[in-house]
C-alpha cells in the first residue's frame, strides 16, 4: 500500500518507518489481556476433565487472541473506567474458539495453528460438544455483564457467524460463486465477530452512537481485510507459516477470492481446470501446484491483498472520530499489519 493510495487524514498513520507490526497493540493491551486470560482459565473449568483438556488444546495453542484484544483496546480507546470488558473479551474468545472447533469438524481439518486439530486427537463428537460448552460459557459471561444491548450484539453476531458458515458450506464446490457472494460470506463468518468485539466496549462505556458505529466499522473492515489475507496466504505461503495445511481451501473446493479472480481472468482451458478442481476431481499435489501457477500468472494473490489494503484503510479511517493516542495508533498499525502479514 503506497501513501498515494491513502486518504490524507490517514497517511501519517500508514507511513511507518518499519514493517507494520501487531506488537504495539500487544504491548498496549498486555495488562488487560492478563485479566482476560484469567477469566478464560477460570471459565474453562469443569468437573468433566475432557472439557478443559480439549478446549485448552486450542486456546493454549499460540493464537494471539486478536478478537478479545480488540475488546480490551476499544475499551481503553473510549476511556472506559470499569472492568466489564475483561469478561466480555473472554466471551468473545469463547465464541471464536467454539466456531474454530466446529469448523475443523466440518472441514475435516488435520492442523490448527500448527498443531493437530482437536477433532483429530479427540474425535468429532467430543470436539462438537466442547464447542457447544464454550458457546454456553460465552452466554453466561454476556448475561453477567448486565447489559441487554451487549447480549443482543454478541448473540446476534453468533447467529450471523453461523449463517455465514452455512452459506459458505452451501457455496462449496460451486465455481460460479461471485465476488459479491464471497464478500457476503466472509463479512458474516469472520467480520461480524470483529465488529461486535469492538462495539461492545463503547456500549458498556456509554459512549455515543457515532462512536459505537465507528468501532463497529473499524472491526468489520479489519475482519474483512484479515480474512482476505488469510485466503491469499493459502496460495502464497508454506504450511509452516500458516499453521495449517497448504492448499486446504483448494482441496475443500472453496471459492475464495484468489480463485474467483483467477477463474474470471482465465483462459477456457484454465476455467475448465477450475471447474474440475473445485468439483473435487483434481486435488492432488500436482493439481495444487497448477492452481498456484495459474493464480501467480494472473496476479490474483496480489489483487486479493490490494482489496484487503482497501478495507484496512477503511478501518483506519473509521478511527478518525477518536483523538490521537497511543492506542489509536496501535489499532491503526494493527490494520496495516493485517494486510502485510505472511501467516
Amino acid at each position: 500500500m503506497t501513501a498515494q493510495s491513502l486518504s490524507p487524514r490517514s497517511q501519517s498513520a500508514s507511513l511507518l518507518a518499519h514493517e507494520p507490526s501487531i506488537e504495539p497493540l500487544l504491548a498496549q493491551t498486555a495488562a488487560g489481556m492478563d485479566r482476560v486470560n484469567a477469566v478464560i482459565l477460570d471459565r474453562m473449568r469443569s468437573e468433566i476433565p475432557l472439557i478443559p483438556q480439549l478446549a485448552g488444546h486450542l486456546i493454549s495453542s499460540g493464537g494471539k487472541r486478536l478478537r478479545p484484544m480488540l475488546t480490551v483496546a476499544a475499551a481503553e480507546l473510549v476511556g472506559y473506567a470499569g472492568d466489564a470488558q475483561y469478561a466480555l473479551a473472554a466471551a468473545v474468545e469463547f465464541i471464536h474458539t467454539a466456531t474454530l472447533l466446529h469448523d475443523d469438524v466440518v472441514d475435516g481439518s488435520d492442523l490448527r495453528r500448527g498443531k493437530a486439530a482437536a477433532n483429530i486427537i479427540y474425535g468429532n463428537p467430543a470436539t462438537v460438544l466442547v464447542g457447544d460448552y464454550l458457546f454456553s460459557r460465552s452466554f453466561e459471561l454476556m448475561v453477567e455483564a448486565g447489559s441487554l444491548r451487549v447480549l443482543d450484539i454478541l448473540s446476534r453476531a453468533s447467529s450471523i457467524i453461523a449463517e455465514g458458515e452455512v452459506d459458505q458450506l452451501t457455496a462449496q464446490r460451486k465455481v460460479e460463486t461471485s465476488e459479491e457472494h464471497y464478500l457476503q460470506i466472509i463479512t458474516a463468518k469472520t467480520a461480524a465477530l470483529f465488529a461486535a468485539a469492538c462495539r461492545i466496549s463503547a456500549v458498556v462505556a456509554g459512549r455515543s452512537a457515532d462512536e459505537e458505529q465507528a468501532l463497529d466499522d473499524y472491526g468489520r473492515y479489519l475482519g474483512v481485510a484479515f480474512q482476505l489475507v488469510d485466503d491469499a496466504i493459502d496460495y502464497d505461503s508454506e504450511a509452516a507459516e500458516m499453521g495449517k495445511g497448504k492448499g486446504d481451501d483448494f482441496r475443500d473446493g472453496k471459492m475464495t477470492l484468489p480463485v474467483i479472480l483467477a477463474f474470471a481472468a482465465g483462459t477456457a482451458e484454465e476455467q475448465q481446470f477450475w471447474r474440475d478442481a473445485i468439483a473435487g476431481f483434481r486435488t492432488e499435489d500436482e493439481d495444487l501446484a497448477e492452481a498456484i501457477a495459474i493464480i501467480a500468472r494472473h496476479g490474483t494473490v496480489e489483487a486479493t491483498r490490494a482489496r484487503a489494503a482497501d478495507y484496512a484503510q477503511k478501518a483506519i479511517d473509521a478511527l478518525a472520530i477518536f483523538p490521537d493516542s497511543p492506542m489509536r495508533q496501535a489499532l491503526e498499525e494493527a490494520a496495516l499489519f493485517s494486510v502485510a502479514r505472511r501467516y
